[in-house]
């Protein structure tokens, strides 16, 4: 078992008697406390705590930290979610006082350099998206396309329309319907052609008067550029709805093409994905949606703009016909400070380059990958593609989760697995632009080395951590969460 010392527990390592600091002697008069309280909510004993000295509890965490795996410590290829590098210079800079010391409540009059500062970053996001209009207040993607969703569905109500249908794809993200229902929108799934794209007939048949939004990913889930977006969007619009561009996968296109462009009308970003932001363990996030003029004033508020008149002031403003704030104050400001610094250390032309290095990437590792793992669809990809196990899994018994677990050995992250539902034994990698050659040449001798094992160790792998496989959906409907359950 790899570090025993990080797996123990805080209660196996107390002793008693231990402290970690020593406090004086009360001055408050005891008080029995049957006068302050009833009998009936006082426990029968003090609950039994670990003692332990301040160095057993550094050291323990410090420990457990050294299990974990994350963009600072591995190779993490999880596709979709776009694990990549977060430069360190942008961390100092978001936690300068000037904005980490801000309080909620200042007036906008007392935090204008913030407020400067994100309405660059809206422009910074119009630009980049083709779309003139931005609020940054959704907390993550999947709030910001429920957000636009109740943006279109107000348009709709100010139009007097009451359209009922929501559109996507097969191979849609698991949020576009849930977002989508949540709104309060019918779900309407299509098809796909069998090189994974959108089927135009398909479309065809069911956009009509009803249809309110068509949402579709682009690049899509399996790493391709839908490549008849313009007359995707044109069926659409014809029928009087809206086109929703599902901004999860922008590394592979900004710079080099914007949805404004090809016909959409709404998008979110992920900017914790997209300008490297932290990312991962549920947050944080921030997904701020861009839209086209004539949305702009049922935007949820407030937006920031130049107070009307004076272009050196900045204020706090809310849209017309606003659907109201769909988060406290202004949007989780660390990780959109953080984007910030991003675009501005790349440039324009940076942050082409760096959409390019990530197609370059994702395009070798699939090379190297393609006599054990063949990918789904395409010759070539943009920043990810989906491979399959299902070869291995008929000829050997290998599966993609067995490939999955034995990477951990290998000290790699395993990529996404079982995801899109449209491919079987679905394998995607995302490699992304900061990662070298060396490493991808090494995943990929991992991979290689992995298939030619014997398929019984596979299937009872990781066997380097503290954890093997735990059975997992009970461990995700029933989870054990407390020692003393664990000691039974």
């Amino acid at each position: 078992m790899r570090n025993r010392q990080a797996t123990r527990l805080l209660s196996e390592l107390s002793r008693a008697g231990r402290r970690g600091a020593e406090f004086p002697a009360s001055d408050v008069p005891e008080w029995p406390l049957e006068d302050l309280l009833p009998a009936s909510a006082l426990a029968d004993a003090s609950p039994h705590l670990p003692e332990l000295a301040e160095p057993d509890v550094v050291r323990h965490f410090v420990n457990l930290s050294t299990l974990n795996m994350s963009v600072d410590t591995h190779f993490y290829p999880l596709g979709s979610c776009t694990m990549k590098y977060n430069p360190k210079r942008h961390e100092r800079l978001a936690g300068l006082p000037g904005i980490v010391d801000v309080h909620p409540h200042q007036t906008a009059g007392n935090i204008q350099g913030l407020l400067e500062l994100l309405a660059e970053k809206q422009q910074m996001l119009a630009e980049i998206s083709g779309l003139p209009a931005v609020s940054l207040q959704p907390a993550a993607g999947a709030h910001g396309e429920l957000t636009a969703l109740y943006v279109a569905a107000a348009y709709f109500r100010d139009k007097g329309e009451s359209r009922k249908k929501v559109i996507f794809p097969a191979s849609a993200h698991g949020t576009n319907p849930a977002s989508a229902a949540m709104a309060g929108f019918e779900c309407v799934e299509l098809k796909g052609t069998e090189g994974g794209f959108v089927d135009l007939e398909e479309l065809r048949r069911h956009v009509d008067n009803q249809t309110a939004v068509f949402m579709v990913t682009n690049p899509n889930t399996l790493g391709l550029f839908e490549k008849d977006i313009a007359a995707i969007a044109e069926i659409v619009h014809a029928a009087g709805g809206l086109v929703y561009i599902d901004g999860a996968n922008m590394n592979a296109i900004m710079g080099i093409t914007r949805p404004g462009d090809f016909g959409g009308d709404m998008m979110h970003y992920n900017v914790h994905k997209t300008f490297t932001g932290p990312h991962g363990a549920g947050g944080p996030g921030s997904g701020p949606i861009c839209v086209r003029d004539f949305l702009a004033d049922f935007l949820p508020g407030p937006v920031v703009r130049q107070r009307p008149g004076d272009d050196r002031r900045f204020e706090l403003a809310t849209p017309a016909k606003s659907i109201g704030r769909v988060r406290s104050f202004f949007g989780n400001v660390g990780i959109l400070i953080r984007g910030y610094c991003y675009l501005r250390t790349l440039g324009a032309a940076g942050v082409r380059s760096a959409a390019e290095q990530a197609i370059l990437n994702a395009n070798y590792l699939k090379s190297l990958l393609a006599d054990v793992l063949p990918s789904a669809h395409g010759e070539y990809c943009l920043h990810e593609f989906v491979a399959s196990a299902e070869g291995l899994a008929k000829e050997r018994g290998i599966n993609a989760m067995d490939i999955a677990k034995r990477l951990l050995d290998y000290g790699f992250h395993p990529p996404t697995v079982y995801f899109p539902l449209v491919v079987p034994h679905a394998m995607m990698f995302e490699p992304t632009e900061t990662e070298s050659k060396a490493t991808l040449d090494a995943f990929s001798d991992a991979i290689h080395k992995i298939v030619a094992e014997d398929a019984e160790l596979l299937h009872t792998a990781p066997h380097n951590l503290p954890v093997s496989r735990p059975e997992e959906v009970n461990a995700t409907r029933k989870p054990v969460l407390t020692w003393a359950c664990c000691k039974d």
